[in-house]
């Protein structure tokens, strides 16, 4: 529904102090596992300008890549797995970017993220159908934009720009940040008085050239939008130094139709001043200081253009809130994205065993085709999923998180659903054990979900099976700090690095240490690090492991795995299934899934003869071992998965 212009930018305060108090702890979860990759940020309309803030601050604050596409492009675009991407929507409903959000799923990156305006909408949906999605819901005050977006690209990059702050810089930093953009919001206030004045003298002229510097990208990016969209005129865009290489030339020979806007931040302050001193003087000129530097300096470019905006639309007799839509930009609005068609001459393949595939080895099914490796991939996958249909299991072992409970919610108790399948096992004839790098804490949450006639015949590995008992043992696990003599030294060495002092967090039990990052550090950094101490102190015999949120090492012969051994003897010839999400060396379930029955609901080793991931695409964690679970079938002496169940 069209509003007013003007009624929505009057709403701009609200709807940044209502983003700067905000609760963002997932969104600050979803921009540190972000910070570890490359990202692409898809968008359209207006959130296509939201998608241009998120990766100005990713690229900003954690030195890594990041692109802006259309929902198109993303489609079209193959990115590897450990690409984050990101899909952002106001409203969650366009045709484009839940084409997009259902494309990018089924590819299975490291990590989606859909940051949405409006729940109970189709693209929230569709996540709610893929939980490993993370999906970050942020309805602001103002409601649904008008025609443009206004309220909402605020609220999305003031969002952003705190998570970004929050997880990469200085926590008092954000004040500054507030401080430099308040007076930003108030309409009658001086800098905003300032910048119509400048304003003015451009709308004579039916094209304006944007110059902008890279922090105020974002604010030029949306002028350009929003111009193009209320067809308020024609833009221009071009940064400083580039301006240079030709594009200039339009002045030569069109100055008499043109004006120029230069969004003047403090660290290009200099350059736009040689510039613009160098315009021809019959072109009128506009100069608009942007106060601050990095995320200041993008919200006051991104105000700016919601200002400017609504100052030409004045001039010019349109309210960009209600310019009006013609049929036909109905009808090209709901058209659909093509389908992209599958490349290569691959004989077809059954969707789950193409995921499964494609986990294993990194190619798609096309091109291990080409490479005449698919028949030998499509017989140890038609061959794994064959025996564990034959099998009868005595014992289901499982990982605790990342498999039982989402990473992200690590500390809470199973869900429900997970926590019913669990006693349904516990029920039948087969054990239930649970193999998990934590302690005590483990065993307090299995018994909120399970009801205590079961505890005593649930088996638990503690820290990584260094230490195994029943649910009901008070006495599992010791819980002492103090170290076996096989990790004295080592756990004293890593406790004094000086690259681990204050960004790390290091817990000792008798034969696991834990290494915790306490603020951002790259996974491979912390990986590194606990390594070279190693090497250092010669403590060869430490296995060193990763889970989704910890570096583990422990001593010599503890594994996982010990878990399976301890149950070889009560299961009496009967096989044992093993299911975790980290089977990928140095995963810390790479041993547990190395069983001839081992099931990942993540991450997959590249043996072929075990440990594959047989969900439907689109699927991870959590989700996956329900799937699992639920199609195992009570049986003589055991379990059984049920016929086709896993195809």
């Amino acid at each position: 529904m069209a509003k007013p212009y003007e009624l929505e930018i009057s709403r701009l305060e609200e709807t940044f102090r209502w983003a700067s108090t905000a609760d963002i702890g997932g969104l600050e979860r979803a921009v540190k596992l972000a910070g570890l990759s490359a990202l692409a940020a898809i968008g359209s309309g207006g959130s296509l300008t939201a998608a241009q803030a998120l990766v100005a601050l990713h690229q900003f604050y954690t030195g890594k890549p990041g692109i802006v596409q259309t929902p198109l492009e993303a489609v079209d675009t193959v990115f590897e797995a450990s690409v984050s991407q990101w899909l952002l929507s106001a409203g969650g409903t366009n045709v484009d970017i839940n084409a997009a959000a259902k494309s990018l799923i089924e590819r299975e990156h490291r990590q989606i993220a859909v940051l949405c305006g409006r729940a109970n909408s189709p693209i929230t949906a569709i996540c709610e159908r893929h939980p490993f999605v993370d999906l970050l819901v942020f309805p602001p005050p103002a409601g649904k934009d008008g025609f443009l977006a206004t309220n909402s690209l605020l609220a999305f990059s003031t969002l952003l720009a705190r998570a970004y702050v929050s997880v990469f810089g200085d926590p008092a930093d954000w004040n500054e940040v507030s401080d430099l953009v308040a007076p930003l919001l108030d309409a009658s206030s001086k800098p905003v008085l300032t910048w119509r004045g400048a304003a003015d003298a451009l709308w004579q002229r039916s094209t304006t050239i944007v110059l902008y510097g890279p922090a105020t990208k974002v604010g030029a990016t949306d002028i350009e939008s929003k111009f193009t969209e209320a067809a308020l005129g024609n833009i221009q865009l071009a940064d400083y130094r580039n301006f240079a290489h030709g594009r200039h030339h339009w002045l030569a020979k069109r100055e008499d139709q043109t004006s120029v806007l230069a969004l003047v931040a403090e660290d290009d302050r200099e350059l736009a001043k040689k510039t613009l001193r160098l315009i021809p003087k019959e072109v009128p000129v506009a100069s608009l200081d942007i106060p601050g530097t990095g995320p200041a300096a993008l919200l006051g470019s991104l105000l700016a253009a919601l200002r400017v905006t609504g100052w030409a639309g004045q001039a010019r007799e349109i309210d960009p809130g209600q310019p009006g839509v013609p049929e036909f930009g109905r009808k090209l609005y709901h058209l659909k994205l093509p389908k992209r068609e599958r490349r290569g001459t691959a004989p077809r393949i059954e969707a789950t065993a193409a995921a499964a595939i494609r986990r294993k080895t990194g190619e798609s099914v096309h091109l291990l085709h080409e490479k005449n490796t698919l028949r030998f991939w499509q017989h140890a996958h038609a061959d794994f999923v064959d025996r564990l249909e034959k099998k009868t299991f005595g014992a289901v072992v499982l990982d605790y998180d990342g498999t039982v409970v989402d990473t992200r919610e690590r500390f809470e108790p199973a869900r429900p659903e997970i926590a019913g399948e669990l006693q349904r096992i516990a029920d039948s004839d087969a054990i239930l054990a649970i193999a998990t790098g934590r302690g005590v804490s483990v065993r307090n949450d299995l018994r909120t979900v399970l009801p205590n006639k079961v505890w005593e015949n649930v088996v638990v590995g503690y820290y990584n099976g260094a230490m195994i008992g029943s649910l009901a043992d008070d006495s599992q696990p010791d819980g002492t700090d103090e170290v076996c003599p096989e990790l004295k030294t080592l756990a004293d060495a890593l406790a004094e690095s000086h690259e681990l002092s204050g960004s790390a967090r290091q817990t000792n039990r008798r034969y696991q240490i834990t290494l915790e990052p306490i603020r951002f550090m790259a996974e491979n950094r912390l990986w590194d690090i606990a390594h070279q101490v190693v090497l250092q102190v010669g403590c060869t015999d430490a296995i060193i492991t990763r889970s989704s949120h910890s570096i583990d090492i422990v001593a010599s012969g503890v594994s996982k795995k010990n878990v399976v051994r301890h149950l070889q003897d009560q299961v009496r010839g009967r096989d044992i299934l093993t299911i975790g999400d980290r089977g990928k060396w140095p995963g810390n379930d790479y041993a547990l899934l190395s069983t001839p029955m081992g099931l990942s609901v993540d991450e997959v080793s590249v043996d072929p003869s075990n440990c594959w991931n047989l969900a439907e695409p689109g699927q991870r964690g959590i989700a996956v071992t329900r799937m699992y679970l639920g199609a195992l079938d009570s049986a003589e002496k055991g379990l059984r998965f049920r016929k086709g169940a896993l195809l």
